[in-house]
Protein backbone atom coordinates (compact mmCIF):
# COMPACT_ATOMS: atom_id res chain seq x y z
CA UNK A 1 0.00 0.00 0.00
CA UNK A 2 1.41 3.52 -0.93
CA UNK A 3 0.99 6.20 2.07
CA UNK A 4 -1.47 8.00 -0.34
CA UNK A 5 -4.08 5.60 -0.14
CA UNK A 6 -4.24 5.59 3.80
CA UNK A 7 -7.36 7.96 4.88
CA UNK A 8 -6.59 11.38 6.69
CA UNK A 9 -6.83 9.95 9.94
CA UNK A 10 -4.20 7.60 9.65
CA UNK A 11 -1.85 10.22 8.07
CA UNK A 12 -2.64 13.39 10.37
CA UNK A 13 -1.93 10.40 13.05
CA UNK A 14 1.69 9.68 11.19
CA UNK A 15 2.21 13.36 10.53
CA UNK A 16 2.09 14.09 15.01
CA UNK A 17 5.37 11.69 15.11
CA UNK A 18 7.20 14.10 12.93
CA UNK A 19 9.01 17.21 13.79
CA UNK A 20 8.64 20.59 11.65
CA UNK A 21 10.97 20.21 9.55
CA UNK A 22 10.67 16.66 8.66
CA UNK A 23 6.57 17.23 8.10
CA UNK A 24 7.61 20.12 6.11
CA UNK A 25 9.67 17.77 3.85
CA UNK A 26 7.48 15.36 3.72
CA UNK A 27 4.75 17.29 2.12
CA UNK A 28 6.39 18.61 -0.74
CA UNK A 29 6.28 15.23 -2.20
CA UNK A 30 2.71 15.27 -3.69
CA UNK A 31 -0.42 17.79 -2.94
CA UNK A 32 -2.48 15.23 -0.90
CA UNK A 33 0.42 15.11 1.98
CA UNK A 34 0.73 18.78 1.53
CA UNK A 35 -2.72 19.12 2.25
CA UNK A 36 -2.78 17.04 5.47
CA UNK A 37 0.35 19.49 6.45
CA UNK A 38 -2.22 22.28 6.28
CA UNK A 39 -4.47 20.69 8.57
CA UNK A 40 -4.91 22.53 11.73
CA UNK A 41 -5.66 19.63 13.13
CA UNK A 42 -2.18 18.67 13.15
CA UNK A 43 -0.72 21.47 14.91
CA UNK A 44 -2.17 21.74 18.31
CA UNK A 45 1.23 22.32 19.61
CA UNK A 46 4.06 24.42 18.76
CA UNK A 47 7.50 24.22 20.44
CA UNK A 48 10.31 26.86 19.17
CA UNK A 49 13.39 26.07 20.65
CA UNK A 50 15.25 29.10 18.99
CA UNK A 51 13.95 32.39 17.67
CA UNK A 52 15.46 32.06 13.65
CA UNK A 53 12.48 28.57 13.55
CA UNK A 54 9.93 31.77 14.24
CA UNK A 55 10.75 32.86 10.68
CA UNK A 56 10.19 29.63 9.26
CA UNK A 57 7.09 27.78 6.94
CA UNK A 58 7.45 24.84 8.54
CA UNK A 59 4.21 25.48 10.52
CA UNK A 60 0.73 26.50 10.53
CA UNK A 61 -0.91 28.62 13.13
CA UNK A 62 -4.64 28.51 13.70
CA UNK A 63 -7.51 28.47 15.91
CA UNK A 64 -6.16 24.89 16.56
CA UNK A 65 -3.41 25.78 18.56
CA UNK A 66 -3.97 25.51 22.53
CA UNK A 67 -0.27 25.25 23.55
CA UNK A 68 2.77 27.60 22.62
CA UNK A 69 6.69 27.89 23.95
CA UNK A 70 9.03 29.46 23.07
CA UNK A 71 12.46 28.51 24.84
CA UNK A 72 15.60 30.05 23.98
CA UNK A 73 18.83 29.40 25.47
CA UNK A 74 21.49 30.67 24.19
CA UNK A 75 24.31 33.16 25.02
CA UNK A 76 22.64 35.76 23.38
CA UNK A 77 19.91 35.80 25.60
CA UNK A 78 22.21 37.47 28.42
CA UNK A 79 23.19 40.25 26.04
CA UNK A 80 19.25 40.94 25.88
CA UNK A 81 18.77 40.68 29.26
CA UNK A 82 21.29 44.14 29.83
CA UNK A 83 19.80 47.42 30.36
CA UNK A 84 19.85 49.17 26.85
CA UNK A 85 21.98 52.28 28.22
CA UNK A 86 24.31 49.87 29.34
CA UNK A 87 24.57 47.85 25.71
CA UNK A 88 27.71 48.39 23.61
CA UNK A 89 27.26 49.46 19.97
CA UNK A 90 28.39 45.68 19.32
CA UNK A 91 25.88 44.67 21.74
CA UNK A 92 23.21 46.46 19.82
CA UNK A 93 23.92 45.09 16.90
CA UNK A 94 23.45 41.91 18.11
CA UNK A 95 20.07 42.34 19.42
CA UNK A 96 18.90 44.54 16.16
CA UNK A 97 18.69 41.27 14.49
CA UNK A 98 16.31 39.44 16.71
CA UNK A 99 14.08 42.09 18.87
CA UNK A 100 11.18 41.77 16.97
CA UNK A 101 10.83 38.14 16.64
CA UNK A 102 9.28 37.08 19.26
CA UNK A 103 6.91 39.95 19.68
CA UNK A 104 5.80 40.17 15.74
CA UNK A 105 5.43 35.93 16.65
CA UNK A 106 3.12 36.66 19.02
CA UNK A 107 0.91 39.21 16.98
CA UNK A 108 0.20 36.89 14.97
CA UNK A 109 -0.85 34.28 17.18
CA UNK A 110 -3.35 36.97 18.62
CA UNK A 111 -4.95 37.55 15.61
CA UNK A 112 -4.97 33.93 14.74
CA UNK A 113 -5.00 31.22 17.81
CA UNK A 114 -8.24 32.74 19.87
CA UNK A 115 -8.19 29.40 21.70
CA UNK A 116 -5.09 29.23 22.93
CA UNK A 117 -4.71 27.98 26.29
CA UNK A 118 -0.86 27.55 27.65
CA UNK A 119 2.23 29.85 26.89
CA UNK A 120 5.67 29.73 27.89
CA UNK A 121 8.20 32.17 26.96
CA UNK A 122 11.76 31.74 28.49
CA UNK A 123 14.48 33.46 27.64
CA UNK A 124 12.56 36.02 24.99
CA UNK A 125 14.34 39.07 26.50
CA UNK A 126 12.56 41.58 24.03
CA UNK A 127 9.16 40.07 24.95
CA UNK A 128 6.98 43.42 25.78
CA UNK A 129 4.46 44.34 28.55
CA UNK A 130 2.24 45.41 25.57
CA UNK A 131 2.66 42.19 23.81
CA UNK A 132 1.59 40.33 26.59
CA UNK A 133 -1.61 42.99 26.93
CA UNK A 134 -2.61 42.30 23.64
CA UNK A 135 -1.69 38.49 23.90
CA UNK A 136 -4.05 37.96 27.63
CA UNK A 137 -7.19 40.46 25.30
CA UNK A 138 -6.81 38.09 22.32
CA UNK A 139 -6.48 34.77 23.94
CA UNK A 140 -9.43 34.83 26.34
CA UNK A 141 -8.90 30.57 27.05
CA UNK A 142 -5.13 31.01 27.98
CA UNK A 143 -5.16 29.57 31.49
CA UNK A 144 -1.46 29.42 32.05
CA UNK A 145 1.45 32.02 31.32
CA UNK A 146 4.73 30.82 32.15
CA UNK A 147 7.20 33.82 31.55
CA UNK A 148 11.13 33.04 32.69
CA UNK A 149 14.11 35.67 32.41
CA UNK A 150 11.96 38.21 30.03
CA UNK A 151 13.93 41.23 31.51
CA UNK A 152 11.44 43.46 29.75
CA UNK A 153 8.10 42.25 31.46
CA UNK A 154 7.68 44.82 34.53
CA UNK A 155 4.13 45.47 36.41
CA UNK A 156 2.60 46.54 33.34
CA UNK A 157 1.93 42.90 32.98
CA UNK A 158 0.53 41.54 36.42
CA UNK A 159 -2.03 44.90 35.35
CA UNK A 160 -2.53 43.12 32.05
CA UNK A 161 -3.31 39.77 34.04
CA UNK A 162 -5.76 41.27 36.67
CA UNK A 163 -7.35 42.92 33.88
CA UNK A 164 -8.07 40.79 30.86
CA UNK A 165 -6.58 37.31 31.97
CA UNK A 166 -10.65 36.23 33.33
CA UNK A 167 -9.58 32.45 32.48
CA UNK A 168 -6.04 32.51 33.68
CA UNK A 169 -5.31 29.85 36.50
CA UNK A 170 -1.56 29.84 36.41
CA UNK A 171 1.20 32.57 36.48
CA UNK A 172 4.60 32.02 36.50
CA UNK A 173 7.38 35.31 36.41
CA UNK A 174 10.33 33.56 37.34
CA UNK A 175 13.56 35.76 37.38
CA UNK A 176 11.89 38.60 35.30
CA UNK A 177 14.14 41.48 37.36
CA UNK A 178 11.34 44.51 36.66
CA UNK A 179 8.21 42.64 38.62
CA UNK A 180 8.56 44.24 41.88
CA UNK A 181 7.19 42.38 45.67
CA UNK A 182 4.08 45.27 45.18
CA UNK A 183 3.40 44.93 42.21
CA UNK A 184 3.04 41.00 42.72
CA UNK A 185 1.05 42.13 46.07
CA UNK A 186 -1.56 43.83 44.56
CA UNK A 187 -2.21 40.54 42.38
CA UNK A 188 -2.54 38.58 44.35
CA UNK A 189 -5.42 41.04 46.11
CA UNK A 190 -7.46 41.26 43.00
CA UNK A 191 -6.48 37.46 41.70
CA UNK A 192 -7.13 35.45 45.01
CA UNK A 193 -7.66 32.31 43.11
CA UNK A 194 -4.41 32.95 40.95
CA UNK A 195 -1.57 29.97 41.17
CA UNK A 196 0.96 32.90 40.80
CA UNK A 197 4.97 31.93 41.36
CA UNK A 198 7.79 34.58 40.92
CA UNK A 199 10.88 32.74 41.63
CA UNK A 200 13.45 35.25 42.63
CA UNK A 201 11.84 38.01 40.53
CA UNK A 202 10.90 40.26 43.42
CA UNK A 203 14.94 40.00 45.02
CA UNK A 204 16.50 41.19 41.71
CA UNK A 205 17.86 44.42 40.74
CA UNK A 206 15.24 46.21 38.40
CA UNK A 207 16.39 47.97 35.39
CA UNK A 208 16.99 51.69 36.32
CA UNK A 209 18.61 54.52 34.62
CA UNK A 210 21.27 55.72 36.83
CA UNK A 211 21.70 59.64 37.92
CA UNK A 212 24.12 61.98 39.21
CA UNK A 213 27.18 62.76 38.91
CA UNK A 214 28.60 59.47 39.79
CA UNK A 215 26.69 57.96 37.27
CA UNK A 216 28.17 55.88 34.40
CA UNK A 217 28.67 58.47 31.09
CA UNK A 218 28.18 61.60 33.40
CA UNK A 219 31.62 62.34 33.53
CA UNK A 220 32.21 62.09 29.44
CA UNK A 221 29.10 64.18 29.12
CA UNK A 222 30.66 66.55 31.90
CA UNK A 223 33.88 66.40 29.58
CA UNK A 224 31.54 67.02 26.31
CA UNK A 225 30.01 70.05 27.93
CA UNK A 226 33.41 71.34 29.26
CA UNK A 227 34.85 71.17 25.67
CA UNK A 228 31.80 73.15 24.52
CA UNK A 229 31.81 75.93 26.77
CA UNK A 230 36.11 76.10 26.28
CA UNK A 231 35.15 76.20 22.19
CA UNK A 232 32.28 78.88 22.71
CA UNK A 233 34.68 81.50 24.87
CA UNK A 234 37.60 80.89 22.18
Amino acid sequence: MHITQLNRECLLHLFSFLDKDSRKNLARTCPQLQDVFEDPALWPLLHFRSLTELKKDNFLLSPALRSLSICWHSSRVQVCSIEDWLKSALQRNICSRHESLVNDFLLQVCDRCPNLASVTLSGCGHVTDDCLARLLRCCPRLRALHLENCARVTNRTLTAVAAHGRALQTLHVDFCRNVSAAGLRRLRAACPRLTLRAEHSAAMIPDQLPRGPHAPGAALRKQSVSRQTASHLA
